[in-house]
């Protein structure tokens, strides 16, 4: 146990006592508790590989090379398509996580055996992402912005592209399009 992470055990919580159970569960392995993200984040060798959340309707575990795991019992969920590596458990009560205890168990092993391993989620390339077409017609005239937009690391172009494509209407694209093109001239990613 980690004291730095303490705080996030204390702190009241609807979903207090799942957090302790989740806690216990992982600790039983030679994983190293770790703050990151505000959150009780568990590495092997420095490396991400599970970390414990909550949101509104349930609390979670999530495995950041999840897609990597084999999950025989189908319990592992892809929270958007968007998300190439990361899966989650879900729980919503505390009896679920005491049911599968011995589950969580072996899904974290696994997680280890992947890290061990040197596993790595093969991840799509920025050029796989869809370019919405009202922004592809943009680039193609203004050519200060398609060099501002392909200077940005590939993290903060995929960002761009998604939030565009989401919007459903045209209109609505161009709008975004438009508010956003003088954070891409300055080199800033989307949440910057």
């Amino acid at each position: 146990m980690n004291p730095k992470v303490d705080f996030f055990f204390e702190k009241p919580s609807q979903w207090q006592q799942e957090y302790l159970l989740l806690r216990s569960i992982i600790l039983d392995s030679e994983l190293i508790e770790e703050l990151k993200w505000g959150v009780p984040c568990y590495t092997f060798r420095g490396s991400n590989v599970v970390l414990i959340h909550g949101f509104k309707d349930y609390c979670a575990i999530l495995f950041h090379k999840g897609a990597l795991l084999k999950d025989h019992e189908g319990i592992l969920i892809q929270q958007t398509e968007n998300v190439q590596a990361a899966r989650q458990m879900r729980f919503t009560e505390l009896k679920e996580i005491q049911v599968l205890k011995a589950t969580i168990k072996a899904y974290v092993f696994e997680a280890i055996e992947v890290e061990k391993a040197g596993l790595k989620v093969e991840l799509k390339k920025t050029s796989e992402f869809p370019m919405p077409e009202e922004f592809k017609s943009i680039l193609e005239v203004d050519s200060e912005l398609k060099k501002a937009f392909e200077s940005l690391t590939p993290g903060r172009q995929r960002g761009y592209m998604l939030y565009f494509s989401q919007a459903k209407q045209s209109k609505t694209r161009e709008t975004r399009i438009e508010k956003y093109m003088p954070k891409i001239f300055e080199g800033k990613g989307l949440n910057d």
